[in-house]
């Protein structure tokens, strides 16, 4: 009984210095992506794959090379690596090393949504007409491909100068995901709702027919009167303000936060990779 007992035990503390180990590399992999240091990963790799190679064909000059690469290799990586190392001991300095990244996510959507409410609110002032799509659950890749790829960081500066009348971009729908504005001059597809007031123009009718075939959300900054709307579901909710449509966001992003929050990426035909 007692062996049995040192068995699970042995049993458990190998699951658990596996887990901590599996844990800790795929915190560093998450810190490190997006970086340089990716990309110095796989160079990394190719080099021992190399090695790996000249043993086994006794390559003793490539042998020779490639060790002399490992012995002064860590130095190397430690200069390399310094801002990603510095950041990774900050965070277990603050602790968030192993916890959640649900502040980052936090800071993520309060960013969008400031870029969103910041452009809409600058070019209703100004009257300047637009048409901004958020993507959610719904696949849009059929009306990305109507536009012209941007693959750009979400920011109110670029938001604003799509829209600038008589620029190539201007007209149509921008189309955004998660952080990243995929598409400007997108064609949305017009609600034929005899509900819909007659006074409004084409920007609303689009972004009540996206809103009827997805559960997209849209922005319409009116050129006429610079008053902003907001259309999800099929519902369009008329002449908001700046805290209004912020909340709105919230509500509605919130969830897509918590129940999407890694980014899709697109191809340059708008497809999903």
């Amino acid at each position: 009984m007692l062996g049995e007992g040192l068995n699970i035990f042995n049993i458990l503390r190998i699951i658990v210095d596996i887990t901590l180990v599996w844990y800790v590399f795929y915190k560093l992999i998450m810190l490190l992506r997006g970086t340089k240091a990716i990309q110095l990963l796989k160079g990394i790799f190719v080099v021992l794959f190399i090695y790996l190679v000249s043993y086994i064909l006794n390559l003793q000059t490539v042998q020779v090379m490639i060790e002399q690469v490992i012995v002064w290799g860590p130095v190397a990586l430690i200069v390399l690596f310094q801002p990603e190392l510095r950041r990774a001991l900050e965070q277990i300095g603050r602790g968030s090393f192993f916890s959640r990244n649900r502040h980052s996510e936090e800071e993520i959507l309060n960013q969008i949504i400031d870029a969103l409410v910041t452009s809409s609110s600058y070019m209703g002032k100004r009257r300047i007409g637009a048409l901004i799509t958020i993507e959610r659950e719904t696949n849009m890749g059929d009306y990305i491909e109507t536009g012209i790829p941007i693959q750009g960081q979400l920011s109110h500066q670029l938001l604003t100068n799509i829209f600038v009348p008589n620029t190539p971009l201007h007209d149509g729908a921008v189309i955004i995901h998660h952080d990243q504005i995929i598409a400007a001059a997108c064609y949305l597809p017009l609600s034929e709702s005899p509900f819909i007031s007659k006074e409004l123009g084409t920007r609303h009718r689009a972004a009540m027919g996206i809103s009827e075939v997805s559960d997209a959300l849209t922005i319409i900054v009116s050129e006429e009167t610079g008053n902003i709307s907001y259309t999800r579901n099929g519902e369009l909710h008329r002449d908001i303000s700046q805290e209004e449509l912020a909340n709105l966001l919230r509500q509605d992003l919130g969830t897509s936060f918590s129940q999407t929050p890694t980014l899709k990426t697109w191809n340059w035909r708008g497809r999903k990779k």
